[in-house]
């Protein structure tokens, strides 16, 4: 065989025996038990995000996966400052790396449905961004992290995962970020949707797909500097407005009503609402009972003054952000009646 033959040979087993190039991952790690360590004693330590990769079996095998240690806190300690900076981080990630996949977040589970609809309405890359966590500490008995990041890192790198925008990944189970909730305090199933059901489910041979979250489009950060401060005032049997006062008085621009039943509020807190919106501070009223929709009306009543607004069928955490974010387009209760409208 002569050397050109020869070289021909070698190229075509170098092609047979080349490994199809990895999907790419970008991880970004923020904290919570599932970097958790000593969990149980009250006196919590932290691991770092190469930490948590070594403990997830032949991750490694399903994706080239880079790395970004965020924060390393309790989701508690996440405020809408840092959801800024997250979301501005992986924007600019995607929008600089072509190459990737998806991204996947690790997030203490307390608040993680508030950061992950938050970046649900602020990243406009169609690519999947998958928040994840775990129940139970890195160092505790019948960890569930390493088998929820595996998971996560599958949901971002299947191409059904694309246009379905923020999800939540937690015990093989795919949920949107606007329609998932934390029902348990300490259950590995602690989330579910129980408006809408999950999206999807991630069986140990592949992901299957139920349906397609509704979305509308998302907020352009580009001129916010900060978010506007929203409170939420819970309704209970006897409350007043008390609460409502002082937190427009501490300069809220919106508040959330966590109503009794569809929205039901004491003479109190009516009296209050009232007071609120006449200083044109914006007021959406959700319910307390954590299942079922408050109509979200026109946001004006008939002699035109301002009128509440109801949350549709989110719950009090998420309209919350959902308004936080409106009042950086829009300020009178009719156009934010309409963004509500827009997101159900």
């Amino acid at each position: 065989m002569n050397r050109a033959l020869l070289a021909l040979a070698l190229a075509g087993a170098a092609a047979a025996n080349a490994q199809p190039a990895k999907p790419r991952v970008h991880l970004v790690a923020t904290g919570g038990t599932i970097a958790s360590t000593n969990y149980y004693s009250g006196d919590a330590g932290k691991i770092s995000v190469d930490a948590l990769l070594k403990a997830v079996p032949s991750v490694d095998s399903l994706a080239a996966i880079s790395v970004h240690q965020f924060s390393n806190v309790a989701s508690s300690q996440i405020t809408p400052v840092q959801w800024l900076a997250l979301s501005r981080a992986i924007a600019d990630t995607l929008r600089a790396r072509p190459d990737l996949a998806g991204v996947v977040v690790t997030h203490g589970t307390d608040t993680m449905e508030e950061t992950a609809y938050f970046l649900d309405l602020t990243v406009a890359d169609p690519r999947p961004v998958v928040v994840t966590g775990a129940m139970r500490p890195s160092d505790g008995v019948g960890i569930d992290g390493p088998a929820n990041l595996r998971n996560a890192v599958r949901i971002a790198i299947d191409s059904g995962a694309r246009g379905r925008g923020a999800m939540v990944l937690l015990n093989d189970e795919i949920f949107a970020a606007r329609e998932v909730t934390k029902l348990n305090t300490v259950r590995p199933d602690a989330f579910g949707s129980p408006v809408r059901g999950a999206l999807g489910v991630a069986d140990p041979e592949r992901l299957v797909w139920h349906r397609l979250p509704s979305r509308a489009a998302t907020f352009d950060l580009a001129r916010v500097t900060d978010l506007p401060r929203v409170d939420i005032a819970y309704v209970y049997g006897g409350a007043d407005g008390a609460a409502i006062d002082a937190f427009v008085a501490a300069g809220a621009k919106g508040l959330v009503v966590a109503g009794a039943g569809r929205g039901a509020m004491t003479r109190g807190v009516r009296e209050a609402v009232q007071r609120a919106t006449d200083k044109g501070v914006v007021v959406v009223v959700g319910s307390r009972s954590g299942n079922g929709s408050v109509a979200i009306g026109t946001g004006v009543r008939r002699d035109g003054r301002p009128a509440t607004i109801g949350a549709g069928d989110l719950t009090v955490q998420k309209a919350r952000v959902l308004l936080m974010l409106a009042l950086t387009t829009a300020q009178d209760a009719q156009a934010i009646a309409r963004i509500f409208a827009a997101h159900q």
